[in-house]
């Protein structure tokens, strides 16, 4: 990073600012941290953060609208479906930098005792799998958490089956036919036995300690688990494989994004974004993805990894399968988007929608009723933050 911002140093011109100053702060203090600094007006000038965030901040005023400072054309650079997470509103507030993205690792021995080739590809053909797996091997297919405060893979989930979140005056559209089936998908699943009980009640982590003990089918990460698992478990890395994710109706996955953004009241806004186009350019976020092992947004940077990762040989069975991992990984950004898209109040969603699935889960309550709970919870929120623009709720 040091040697990427000594490059934009000298190549600013003579007259325009050339200090930078780089500072790290914990992930877990930069919201705290970067809210106090906005509004006390003494935010750095640019800043890398992920998309649920950014747009919160960007939702509040607190970040540069870069459409009037961006050159023409500047997003063709990037990948569509990256690119358009950074928007709010028709308002672009961030640039992308890197990317991750998640791969269906699988235990090739359990597939085999199910009498199965290859995990599914889409949640259609999860359920016979499922049943499969746990009726002829006594194990789970996969681990799906429902912790309101963990992993958002059930919300994407819900996304790929069709489900629209919100409508445009930010009211429930998931109380829907589409809604309805897959609240009943996951609800059928659990209360047949064929998802771990613990999803309910533990999160990812748990999900990664199942698979390396045996106990699961398959986990979805991404290509330097495998490192890990070589690892943590070596016999249970000696008969995995990675392959494509789960995929939705139109066979979209998901990526994850982190965006660099300008506070609003910066007072060098077009050198931060200068900046921040040239730490994503083709180059720079080669060298920054290789060396994070993260995936690049650029389309140039993606090219040259690719035909680098195709051309890579090694002795070595295992960076042979890391090096197969991520050549999947950057594969499956063909139909990558970031299916959640950042909206202000989405942990408030995540977290109404998990807790009445839990309830259905649990049989507290019918799927459809446990919907419908969420669905006047949500428009009940929306209401009182949004007066303006949510309306009468619809329920």
């Amino acid at each position: 990073m040091e040697e990427a911002l000594d490059a934009w140093r000298r190549q600013r011109p003579p007259d325009s600012p050339m200090a930078v100053r780089w500072t790290d702060v914990p992930w877990s203090a930069v919201e705290r941290k970067l809210l106090a600094s906005v509004f006390a007006r003494t935010a750095p000038d640019l800043v890398n953060l992920n998309p649920l965030f950014a747009a919160g901040l960007a939702s509040r005023g607190g970040l540069l609208d870069l459409n009037s400072v961006l050159p023409p054309g500047v997003e063709r650079a990037y990948l569509p479906g990256v690119w358009s997470s950074g928007r709010l509103g028709g308002r672009q507030f961030a640039i992308p930098w890197y990317l991750t993205t998640r791969l269906t690792m699988a235990n090739g021995r359990l597939l085999r005792q199910a009498g199965l080739t290859a995990p599914p590809r889409s949640w259609e053909e999860v359920p016979a799998y499922a049943e499969a797996i746990r009726r002829r091997t006594g194990r789970y297919a996969l681990f799906v958490t429902v912790v309101p405060e963990d992993s958002a893979e059930l919300l994407e989930a819900l996304v790929q089956m069709g489900v629209r979140l919100l409508d445009d005056r930010r009211q429930a559209a998931f109380w829907s036919p589409a809604g309805r089936r897959a609240f009943a998908f996951w609800t059928d699943l659990y209360r047949r036995g064929l998802l771990p009980r613990e999803v309910v009640s533990q999160g990812y982590r748990r999900a990664i300690e199942l698979y390396q003990a045996g106990e699961l089918a398959q986990v979805a990460s991404g290509p330097d688990f495998l490192r890990n698992l070589q690892t943590n478990a070596p016999g249970i890395a000696a008969v995995t494989t990675p392959h494509l994710p789960l995929r939705g109706a139109t066979g979209d996955t998901n990526v994850a994004v982190m965006n660099l953004v300008v506070p609003r009241n910066s007072p060098l806004p077009a050198a931060a974004v200068d900046l921040a186009l040239f730490l994503t350019n083709g180059a720079n976020q080669l060298s920054f993805a290789e060396a994070a092992r993260v995936l690049p947004s650029s389309r140039v940077a993606l090219e040259a990894m690719e035909r680098r990762l195709r051309t890579a040989t090694t002795a070595d069975r295992g960076e042979r399968l890391v090096r197969d991992a991520r050549l999947l990984a950057l594969r499956s950004l063909e139909t990558a988007r970031v299916l959640v898209p950042p909206t202000p109040g989405l942990k408030r969603l995540q977290t109404i929608l998990y807790t009445q699935l839990q309830r259905a889960m649990l049989g507290q309550a019918a799927s459809d009723a446990a919907l419908e709970t969420a669905a006047r919870e949500w428009n009940r929120y929306a209401a009182a933050r949004w007066p303006t623009e949510a309306g009468t709720a619809g329920l």
